[in-house]
C-alpha cells in the first residue's frame, strides 16, 4: 500500500506514517508523531508530537490532535471537533508540564465541532453527536449529546442506534451485522462477533 503526502503538507522529520495512508492538502504532522496504516488526515489537520493515532482513523478537516491525544483503532472525528490538552489554560501562564492525557477507545465516533475536554477516556464504539461538549468519561457503546454531553442511548458497532433503554436489562440483535447486545447494570455488552 502507497502512503499520499499532498505536497502542500509539511511532515516533520522523525513523524511515522504507516503504510496506506493519506495526508491531504496544508496538514502539518509533528516530528513525534505516530500514525498508524490506512489512516485519513483531511486537509488542515495538526498532529502534535505526543500523539498516536491508530490504524484506519479519520481525521476530518480543521482537526488539531493536541500533544497527550491517544486514537487507538478506527476513530473517526468529524469536521472542525476540538481536542483541548490543558485543563485551565491562560495565555500568560505556561502549563505544558499540566497537559492531561485524552483517550479515545476502538470505533469512536466524534461528531462535527464537538469538543472533548482533555482527560477523559471515551469507551470503544461511544458515538459522540455533532456540536457536544465532552467533559466526564464516556461508557463504551454510549450515544452523547448536548452540553455538557449528556448520555440519550446507545450504538451498536455498525452505527446504527440501539432500542434498548439507558438502564436496566435487555437484548438487541442488530439487523446489518447479526451482532447480538446485552444490556447490564455494568453496560452493554456485545455477545457474539458479526457473521
Amino acid at each position: 500500500m502507497t502512503t499520499t503526502i499532498h505536497p502542500s503538507a509539511i511532515v516533520d522529520e522523525g513523524a511515522q506514517i504507516g503504510d496506506g495512508s493519506r495526508v491531504w492538502h496544508f496538514v502539518h504532522v509533528c516530528g513525534g508523531a505516530k500514525i498508524g496504516q490506512g489512516v485519513s488526515l483531511g486537509q488542515n489537520v495538526f498532529v502534535g508530537n505526543q500523539v498516536t493515532i491508530g490504524d484506519r482513523c479519520k481525521v476530518q478537516n480543521n482537526v488539531s490532535v493536541y500533544d497527550n491525544v491517544t486514537l487507538e483503532e478506527g476513530v473517526f472525528c468529524g469536521p472542525s471537533m476540538v481536542f483541548t490538552n490543558v485543563h485551565n489554560p491562560r495565555a500568560l501562564i505556561e502549563r505544558k508540564n499540566e497537559y492531561r492525557n485524552t483517550l479515545v477507545k476502538k470505533g469512536a465516533t466524534l461528531g462535527a465541532n464537538c469538543t472533548v475536554v482533555c482527560g477523559v477516556t471515551i469507551g470503544e464504539y461511544a458515538f459522540v453527536g455533532a456540536g457536544a461538549v465532552v467533559n466526564k468519561d464516556v461508557k463504551p457503546y454510549a450515544l452523547m449529546v448536548g452540553v455538557p454531553a449528556r448520555q440519550i442511548g446507545w450504538m451498536s458497532e455498525f452505527g446504527e442506534q440501539i432500542p434498548l433503554p439507558l438502564q436496566g436489562e435487555g437484548q438487541y440483535t442488530c439487523p446489518h451485522s447479526g451482532q447480538v447486545y446485552t444490556l447490564q447494570a455494568s453496560g452493554l455488552h456485545p455477545q457474539s462477533n458479526p457473521v
